[in-house]
């Protein structure tokens, strides 16, 4: 029997939005165009991400850098809750800017699970801050405590290695170029100079995902961008390369775990009193589109 409950909701202070999950489900390997920083309240998740394998408990806090693949499942049938802010990336380099008196051109959280008491208290205090009714103060107090949580888990990125690119990357920048137009593995298979079979494995080898999945996640990647933007959902997918919006609303659920309609009232700030509860207990029931 699955479990699976999420509420999505605007937030007061620097992220974007938050989102209070509790779930026996199993996500297949995917990625968000934000960082992510939260914190495990009951049970324990066990993922693979580009950092390594990955397993958290009560009370550790995650990380997640955009465009890093990663999956995730729970360690018990209980299932695993959790509380996540996700910021967008030209937000969190104000905050890298704030602290370094300028932003380095690729940063990124250093490590997926942080145990340390004093992380663990900044990012509870945040996540409270955050998701606490409007007020000058509570943004105030939100932003010092973005502030002081970042400062502890950020790390310029490791400079990228150059090397001669794999022929498997130039089916994934067919994809990147135009993930809304009709594509098929022939075309990426001659875009890389591989046979179907030989391109898929090594396309695999080198995103962490297969062709299908990747452009799976640059179409969702895609329509989240055009949702945050203002665009209808219907339009979204449409522009995204869906065949219509409850194609786009499967997926969508399917893989960040809450519809494209509740993504897009956080955004717009339309959750109005639909947040999830404090992060001392459990939660919520997610919204459907």
């Amino acid at each position: 029997m699955s479990d699976h409950t999420v509420r999505i909701r605007p937030t007061q202070g620097v992220a974007a939005y938050a989102v209070a999950s509790r779930s026996t489900r199993r996500y297949a390997r995917h990625h968000h165009d934000e960082f992510g920083i939260g914190l495990i309240l009951n049970g324990g998740q066990a993922s693979w991400s580009g950092r390594g394998p990955v397993e958290a408990g009560a009370g550790d806090v995650i990380t997640v850098n955009p465009g890093e693949v990663h999956d995730g499942r729970p360690v018990t049938h209980a299932g695993r809750s959790w509380r996540m802010l996700f910021f967008r990336p030209e937000d969190a380099a104000a905050l890298i800017e704030d602290l370094r008196g300028e932003a380095p051109a690729r940063f990124e959280f250093e490590r997926p699970v942080v145990g340390e008491a004093p992380v663990r208290a900044l990012t509870l205090r945040l996540l409270r801050l955050e998701t606490a009714a409007a007020s000058d103060v509570a943004r105030m107090a939100a932003a010092e405590a973005a502030l002081h949580l970042v400062d502890r888990l950020i790390r310029p990125a490791r400079p990228a290695v150059v090397r001669r690119a794999p022929r498997a990357l130039r089916a994934r920048q067919v994809i990147d170029d135009a993930p809304g137009e009709p594509l098929t593995l022939a075309r990426l298979s001659e875009a890389a100079g591989l046979s179907q079979f030989q391109m898929i494995r090594a396309f695999k080898r080198e995103t962490g995902l297969t062709p299908h999945a990747y452009l799976m996640q640059r179409r969702l990647s895609l329509a989240r961008a055009l949702i945050r933007g203002g665009t209808g959902l219907a339009q979204a997918a449409a522009d995204a390369g869906f065949a219509d919006q409850s194609h786009m609303t499967r997926a969508f659920t399917a893989c960040f775990g809450y519809p494209p309609g509740a993504y897009a009232g956080a955004y717009a700030g339309a959750c109005g009193s639909a947040g999830y509860a404090a992060p001392s207990g459990p939660s919520a029931t997610a919204s459907r589109n």
